[in-house]
């Protein structure tokens, strides 16, 4: 399957890219296919199951408002934040809906939006089924999904398959981009990669950048690219900004901005730690506005979705000479390890744990930042399987279903990690003896040997171990 950097980093909305950004999708892909059936007219209900980590953790990652706001016709990358619990609210509040924002239906949520708790779909833990009726209960559609994290959508073929291997929809500046795209630089491996760079003597940004050629002009793809960079810019900024406490129970406060303020006020520093209190205000910045159900880059996924921006930051801040160029080189770069975690293992929480988003995203920002510092693509495979190994075995388990805790401290301490996983392979030769290959299948075998109560239950860790207030 062709991935495009533009799969792996997305506009969305929060609080999750697989909770929230994936079913929103969804419902709206299922809109659409009412509309290509000439179906729309003739709908007079529209029912949803929301099954496995969907249905334990859905309330809390907005799955709910998520399905309600895609069969509206919202997109994550577009819906207005400001205003999307108030289109909620007007649903609930009338019991109607109008689908694709043009044909009225009935909806009571109690019936017509199912969360179910305990019961999965075969293909994958993230499980949405959707039905349309007739006015006289007539079935007239039926479709099953898979938000495989990241906001990828699988659609389960036709004829019942249960392997979710159908189409997949990105979230991209493209949309959907097609599986079989013929790039220049094909690989599912890094030691494909890795070949591609010693026969082109290209950078890995530099495969990866010829590769999204094959979607886009190379002026389209830095515009693109600079592009996801303000969007990151802007949530770290707002983040920075937006005072108070996060919703959804926990009374969790949001410290960013008392952080920046202190940073602020206390000037430049010698202190050799100011660096890692920057990163981890970059982090918490993006992590919190994502709590909040604000606008974020997924990076590759939302529960992780500061950790990039972090690390991409601090290369801003304090490199010489870094610029637009250096940013676009960093991001491409990013995305080229990315492909490997997507085409290898999965970047899902509810699949292989939290080793999957946050390790992948600190592996990501880690080869990136040593890239742009000079590293070879040997140093960089070195730096992004570093970034990975230490995250092996991390759990997901959010208390409360939400993403706050462990979720926002995990993304500050992965930042910080990727930054030194980046020197460590500078110091090196790229000479190492675990591969990023190796690393990647160990997580993916690790992920399959968790228990599914360590995988975005909340039935297990500090999700049933911490009392909530």
């Amino acid at each position: 399957m062709a991935i495009s950097a533009f799969d792996l980093f997305s506009i969305g909305i929060g609080p999750s890219s697989s909770h929230t950004v994936g079913p929103m999708k969804a419902a709206r892909m299922f809109v659409e296919s009412l509309v290509e059936a000439d179906l729309l007219g003739v709908t007079a209900a529209v029912r949803t199951g929301l099954f496995g980590s969907l249905g334990a953790t859905g309330l809390g990652h907005g799955s709910d408002k998520a399905v309600l706001l895609g069969l509206s016709g919202e997109r994550p990358a577009t819906v207005d934040v400001e205003t999307a619990d108030a289109q909620v609210e007007h649903v609930r509040r009338t019991r109607r809906l109008a689908l694709q924002g043009r044909h009225e239906i009935d909806f009571d949520e109690r019936t017509d939006l199912v969360l179910h708790r305990g019961r999965s779909l075969p293909g994958h833990p993230n499980g949405i089924r959707m039905t349309a009726h007739d006015s006289g209960g007539a079935e007239l559609l039926a479709r099953t999904y898979y938000s495989i994290g990241g906001g990828f959508v699988h659609e389960e073929p036709e004829d019942g398959g249960g392997d979710g291997s159908g189409d997949s929809s990105g979230d991209g500046a493209g949309g959907l981009v097609a599986d079989r795209t013929e790039v220049r630089f094909p690989y599912r491996s890094a030691a494909e990669l890795l070949a591609h760079c010693a026969a082109s003597g290209l950078p890995l940004s530099g495969v990866m950048l010829a590769n999204e050629l094959s979607w886009r002009s190379e002026d389209q793809v830095r515009a693109d690219l600079l592009e996801i960079w303000r969007v990151m810019r802007d949530c770290v900024r707002r983040g920075c900004e937006r005072e108070g406490t996060l919703p959804g129970g926990l009374e969790v406060r949001r410290r960013a901005p008392g952080l920046f303020r202190r940073l602020r006020d206390a000037g430049p520093s010698e202190d050799t730690l100011d660096v890692m209190d920057r990163l981890s205000l970059y982090a918490m910045a993006v992590n919190e506005e994502n709590a909040s159900g604000g606008r974020v880059v997924t990076a590759p996924t939302n529960g992780a979705a500061g950790i990039i921006p972090a690390v991409l930051h601090h290369y801003r801040a304090t490199v010489a000479g870094a610029d637009d160029d250096g940013v676009v080189r960093f991001l491409l770069t990013a995305a080229a390890i990315g492909v490997v975690y997507k085409e290898c293992a999965s970047i899902s929480g509810a699949e292989v744990g939290c080793q999957g988003e946050v390790g992948s995203a600190c592996s990501m920002a880690a080869g990136a930042l040593c890239e742009v510092l000079g590293g070879s693509p040997q140093q960089v495979e070195n730096a992004a399987e570093i970034g990975m190994e230490h995250h092996l075995g991390l759990t997901c388990d959010p208390v409360g279903g939400l993403v706050q805790i462990p979720c926002i401290e995990r993304n500050a301490m992965a930042a910080v990690r990727a930054v030194h996983a980046a020197r460590l392979a500078l110091h090196g030769d790229g000479a190492h003896v675990v591969s990023l290959d190796a690393v990647i299948a160990t997580m993916r075998q690790t992920g399959a040997d968790m228990l599914a109560e360590y995988k975005e239950t909340s039935r297990g860790g500090l999700a049933v171990n911490v009392i909530e207030c």
